[in-house]
């Protein structure tokens, strides 16, 4: 059953499919994925051109927009768009704390989650094409690890693409995870020192902050263990065009004086907890560095053991002299499964997935080195979340591939750029640009 409805300017679709758990065992457990189609209110009947949206994450769903916001106003204009909850995430078969106990325990979960990967994903997709568009091939448009699943989806089912789309989301096609962090640790570090730069003022505020927490290691309202490296991963949102401006107003409210004393505010305990908390994401965390594993070396907990590379991240050390703290990034560490309450079912979990070693290989040299899907990408050149450097080198690896790269956006920039970058990335696959 479908179900139809409107909001400003669009007519909206729920659709939902079943497919297999295993595609390798179609005869086997099946599980629903759930996409929303989106056509402008004006063209309705129009036979027009599918495109499909892969978000970023892993485990986010896709964005729920209110009318024609952001980039869904450009690609209303020419396309049928269907925002896809890849599965485990919003309403395709959601996992977390909540429903993966119905797997069984830990090892039943990890073995579980290894379906839910960018090849599973895109077999989704390839399951439910025929069904969405009579078998005619559509356009992909991947954000972030929504890039990672369309170079999946061009080495595996390039059949299935009219062109292709990625911003700020082509993956190093052999790297290991711990290539990944070497490359990006010092991206977080340029991204501290920058917003320090334009905040100043912030450099004795997260001291401040700390140095309380290194003392008191409160629990949040929501039951968030508020610990010191919890606190620099607030350096997520540098890497996003707003995210200094918020990340200061986060520190600017930080203390409140009370008849007992100076404590954390109750405004910024909650604000922390919303940044901080995976209740609404968890497998962002679970399954943050599996999207990297590709041979038999298993991921380990990768950022964790790549930080004490850069020493500079210490913050007792910042603390003991008279060095800024330096916030992290897009970094998930093992110690958040011990301080969010989301997470801390699903530790033994990601331990397990951490091991693991019989990872398949996700993308096909050859097949990419023979492309030929138009695509184009935006690579945006100091992203703190996916390395300019290992995105070009795998830019040059498939053929016909165009790049845009940019200084000018952070690496929401489809969201933050909207119609003028999906504009740009369109007239570029169709070799108007």
């Amino acid at each position: 059953m479908t179900l139809t409805y409107r909001q400003p300017g669009v007519v909206l679709t729920d659709r939902r499919f079943s497919v297999p758990l295993d595609h390798d065992d179609p005869a086997g457990e099946r599980i629903e994925i759930y996409a929303r189609e989106v056509v402008s209110a004006s063209r309705g009947g129009a036979d027009l051109p599918w495109l499909v949206y892969l978000q970023g994450g892993p485990g986010c769903a896709a964005p729920r927009f209110h009318g024609k916001e952001s980039w869904l106003a450009r690609a209303l204009r020419d396309f049928r768009v269907l925002l896809l909850d890849q599965r485990g995430t919003g309403n395709s078969s959601p996992a977390n704390r909540q429903t993966l106990p119905l797997r069984g325990g830990p090892r039943e979960q990890a073995d579980y989650l290894t379906h839910f990967r960018a090849d599973s994903i895109v077999r989704d997709c390839e399951a439910i094409r025929p069904e969405v568009t009579g078998g005619a091939p559509w356009t992909v448009l991947g954000q972030s690890f929504g890039g990672f699943c369309v170079t999946h989806y061009l080495s595996a089912a390039p059949e299935g693409l009219a062109a292709a789309i990625v911003t700020g989301g082509l993956p190093p096609l052999d790297g290991h995870a711990d290539d990944v962090y070497r490359a990006t640790y010092p991206h977080m570090a340029r991204k501290s020192a920058a917003h320090y730069a334009r905040y100043p003022q912030d450099v004795e505020r997260a001291r401040r902050v700390a140095a309380h927490l290194a003392e008191h290691e409160p629990v949040l309202n929501g039951g968030y263990k508020l610990t010191v490296p919890a606190f620099q991963s607030l350096g997520m949102l540098l890497g996003m065009g707003d995210g200094s401006d918020r990340l200061h107003y986060l520190l600017e409210d930080a203390f409140v004086r009370t008849p007992s004393g100076t404590v954390l505010s109750d405004a910024f305990q909650e604000n922390v907890q919303a940044a901080l908390s995976h209740a609404g994401n968890p497998l962002f965390a679970v399954l943050h560095e599996a999207i990297y594993g590709q041979d038999e070396r298993p991921t380990a907990w990768a950022a964790e053991r790549v930080r004490a590379e850069f020493p500079r991240f210490d913050a007792g050390k910042a603390l003991a002299g008279d060095e800024p703290v330096l916030f992290t990034g897009e970094a998930v560490q093992r110690w958040m499964f011990d301080t969010d309450p989301a997470l801390r079912p699903l530790r033994e979990t990601a331990d397990l997935l951490a091991a693991r070693t019989d990872w398949p290989r996700l993308y096909d040299a050859d097949r990419l080195a023979a492309n030929e899907v138009p695509v184009a990408a935006a690579v945006y050149h100091d992203d703190m979340y996916v390395d300019a450097g290992h995105s070009l080198r795998t830019a040059r690896a498939i053929r016909g591939l165009r790049t845009w790269v940019t200084d000018e956006f952070e690496h929401d920039g489809l969201r933050a750029g909207g119609p003028r970058v999906l504009d740009r990335l369109l007239a570029m696959v169709r070799g108007e640009a």
